[in-house]
């Protein structure tokens, strides 16, 4: 859920690029004046808006309708925590805007507040579960009655409306399908979360997002009408989270006051019902009624698990046909950019502007106007190392054979199962001295003015294989291309002298180091799947237990999916270590029933060890395309 420009239409991000948007011009009445933009980038004027709810708040909105146009036409709508002002707006409407494509083929665009934010009545929930009462509200009865108001007010509309949004708004395009209104034809819910403890924002596996939940927490919640970042004072944000004495009460010590967010992370330190009720899945319909266009970016930081789990969890009830998946080459909303490069990547073309031209304007003209036959695959994803987009009928679209790659001794990785003989790599795992995510010259805050945390997936991953704390395997160089397609996880044995470890893995793809390779990319160490695991979560996210210390241990770790390919004489790579900071918080390695309550003497070095051999088969199970031998 990140903040920034892409809440107004655009590709890039305002607060990585230091552009802090305050609250929206003065909220109008609902007999909603004309307001001029001047200059006009765009062919629309804009409308504010006030929409009484079912429980008489009301929810302001922006209403965006071409100049001079004759005729009715559908309605798109778009809501969000983070605030629209009305010259971003105008841009991402503009030609060269996000939503470019959309506004030259006339749409009336509707941009809302949710409750308690910027220009909206009301008190703001973070990702509000459904309601419990028949007479309660929720997300999805907002939709619904913003809807109803809409089509029945808004003077030329078609009576047909659709919903998107990136990220938080893209959640909130989600629910609305749950018992959506008659008038909404068709969804594309893009990087929303799913599962907020198991593998999007806030935690992955149990391990909490340090630095992205406290940007996100402390810009958010500390006023309704601002988005505005904390103060770090600093660009390091390395050493900042390291002095901070305490993390429970962080809000308080350095705000004032208490933030909700961050007192239910405090207070739910295990997979409990507060977690389980706000999945995405949990309170999405069963059967599919409304088509949805999900959309998910391979090097997303922040939601890759959540489009992709909502898919699948889709499909189960999809009798219809109606639920669609596009994963491209993207971050987090890249999508709405030009997308040419992530990093030093280049993509074979402008996947962003070819998708929202190609795609996504097709698929709200077709179930909006009715307007041309769908040529859509169920499912189209774009593969990384040959730069090519695949038309599938799902994903992964066929199972691939299922193939280790084992660690073994003296750094080797290799489809060979492992000997018999017994193997063993340790390190000290050090919290003084965490492994940082990214390399230390350039780790800023995720929200500080010229970080940039969209590209860091793309930073190369060599310099952590050379440190001591962190265990490196690779293949020799490969004879042949080898395509990995669907699921990848890890399969640890592993041991540690403490009572808690995390196990940070990550899969990567060497580049050769000759003249066959563009300089920028010799030798480079490109991440292709990664996670984190809090060992204290082995048996259960809802019971943690106490590691026995020196006892051998196996660790299932999702690394989630790739569309990849290993190039001929590039080599693949693992790597595994047990800190990745400030991404992750420190784990204290001393069992202690809620980590953010940790207190500085539960901190202890630990040796942690990895086992590779017939009886402890260490391994990355992948799906490898049946035209890979």
């Amino acid at each position: 859920m990140r903040t920034g420009l892409i809440r107004y239409g655009f590709a890039l991000s305002a607060l990585l690029l230091g552009v802090f948007v305050g609250a929206p011009a003065m909220v109008q009445s609902a007999a909603s004046q004309s307001v001029a933009v001047a200059p006009s980038l765009s062919e629309y004027e804009a409308q504010d808006v006030m929409i009484p709810m079912r429980d008489g708040v009301r929810l302001h909105a922006q209403v965006w309708r071409p100049k001079g146009h004759i005729g009715k036409l559908p309605i798109l709508m778009t809501r969000s925590p983070y605030g629209f002002t009305k010259d971003r707006i105008d841009l991402g409407l503009s030609k060269a805007g996000g939503y470019g494509e959309l506004a030259e083929d006339k749409f009336i665009f509707v941009f809302q507040d949710i409750r308690g934010r910027f220009g909206s009545e009301g008190e703001f929930v973070n990702l509000r579960p459904l309601k419990k009462t028949a007479d309660g509200i929720d997300e999805a009865t907002d939709t619904f009655d913003t809807i109803d108001w809409l089509v029945t007010n808004l003077p030329d509309n078609n009576g047909k409306v659709g919903v998107f949004g990136v990220s938080y708004g893209g959640w909130t395009a989600a629910v609305a399908t749950v018992n959506p209104h008659p008038a909404l034809k068709a969804v594309t819910s893009q990087a929303s979360p799913e599962d907020m403890f198991i593998g999007d924002d806030f935690l992955h596996n149990g391990a909490f997002r340090l630095d992205y939940a406290w940007s996100w927490v402390s810009a958010l919640e500390t006023d309704g009408r601002t988005m505005n970042a904390f103060d770090f004072g600093t660009d390091d944000a390395y050493d900042w989270y390291l002095k901070q004495p305490d993390l429970a009460n962080m809000d308080q010590r350095l705000l004032g006051r208490s933030m909700p967010s961050w007192q239910n992370f405090v207070s739910h330190p295990n997979y409990d019902s507060f977690w389980r009720d706000s999945r995405t899945s949990h309170m999405m319909p069963a059967k599919v009624a409304v088509p949805n266009l999900i959309v998910a970016g391979w090097w997303d930081q922040e939601d890759f698990y959540g489009p992709m789990t909502i898919y699948a969890n889709q499909e189960k009830g999809d009798d219809r046909g109606l639920n669609y998946l596009v994963v491209g080459p993207w971050n987090h909303g890249g999508w709405r950019g030009e997308g040419s490069k992530y990093g030093p990547f280049e993509l074979g073309g402008q996947t962003g502007q070819w998708f929202r031209s190609s795609v996504e304007l097709p698929w709200f003209r077709h179930w909006l106007k009715g307007v041309g036959e769908l040529d859509q695959p169920e499912a189209l994803v774009f593969q990384s190392g040959s730069n090519r987009w695949q038309r599938l009928s799902r994903w992964p679209a066929v199972e691939g054979k299922r193939r280790n790659l084992y660690l073994q001794a003296d750094g080797k990785l290799s489809f060979d199962a492992p000997q018999p003989r017994k193997g063993v790599s340790s390190f000290v795992s050090d919290p003084a001295n965490p492994v940082p995510y990214r390399d230390r010259a350039i780790l800023k805050p995720f929200m500080r003015p010229g970080s940039d945390w969209s590209t860091w997936i793309s930073d190369d991953q060599a310099p952590f294989a050379k440190r001591k704390d962190v265990l490196f395997w690779q293949t020799e160089p490969l004879a042949e291309d080898v395509t990995v397609a669907g699921d990848i996880a890890a399969r640890l044995f592993a041991s540690t002298t403490g009572t808690d470890a995390d196990w940070v893995v990550k899969l990567v793809d060497i580049y050769p180091s000759d003249a066959t390779t563009p300089e920028v990319l010799r030798g480079r160490q490109r991440m292709i799947a990664n996670d984190v695991f809090r060992g204290r979560f082995r048996a259960s996210y809802e019971k943690p237990a106490a590691i026995k210390p020196g006892k051998v241990l196996e660790y299932k770790i999702d690394l989630h999916s790739a569309s990849h390919v290993f190039r001929k004489g590039h080599r693949i790579g693992v790597q595994v270590q047990s800190s990745w900071f400030p991404l992750i918080d420190r784990n204290p390695q001393t069992f202690v029933p809620n980590i953010l309550r940790a207190k500085p003497g539960d901190y202890r070095a630990q040796t942690h060890s990895v086992f590779y051999s017939r009886d402890f088969p260490s391994s990355i199970s992948m799906s490898v395309a049946p035209d890979a031998k």
